[in-house]
């Protein structure tokens, strides 16, 4: 069973590694022993911010998984609201077990108890499986 949870300091290294597992990670992020001084410092300003959510999905107290989750406020929809989910990523040995569907699952759901008119997100062009995972759960390629 996972569950869900914020994101804490000590849990900065397994999610710097869960996001330089893929090639274009590989190519930005620096998953060294100690990891970068700047990785804590934006930690800080993520976690201090009420509008900002670094998430980790765990299974029998192992992170298996990372996203994070930003509320916008806008004066469009009304004064609504959107919500931009970043950084989706699962562990390789957990891929294929639905566990990228219970997150846009969750976030979907996070999104509707704030309120929110809008859940977007982005991806980059050469993640062509992320890309295809997300038009399989609704979402649209709106704005190439």
């Amino acid at each position: 069973m996972i569950s869900f949870r914020q994101a804490t300091q000590t849990d900065l290294p397994v999610i710097i590694q869960l996001l330089a597992d893929d090639p274009l990670g590989q190519l930005r992020e620096q998953p060294s022993d100690p990891l970068p001084q700047s990785y804590y410092q934006a930690f800080e300003v993520i976690d201090q911010d009420p509008n900002q959510e670094l998430m980790v999905v765990v299974e029998a107290e192992e992170i298996i998984g990372t996203f994070q989750m930003t509320f916008i406020q806008y004066l469009n929809y009304q004064g609504g609201s959107r919500s931009m989910i970043e950084s989706v990523r699962v562990r390789k040995d957990k891929r294929g077990q639905k566990i990228g569907e219970k997150i846009i699952l969750w976030a979907i759901d996070r999104s509707k108890s704030k309120g929110v008119k809008m859940l977007q997100l982005t991806s980059d062009k050469k993640r062509p499986d992320a890309i295809r995972f997300y038009e399989r759960h609704g979402f649209v390629a709106s704005h190439e």
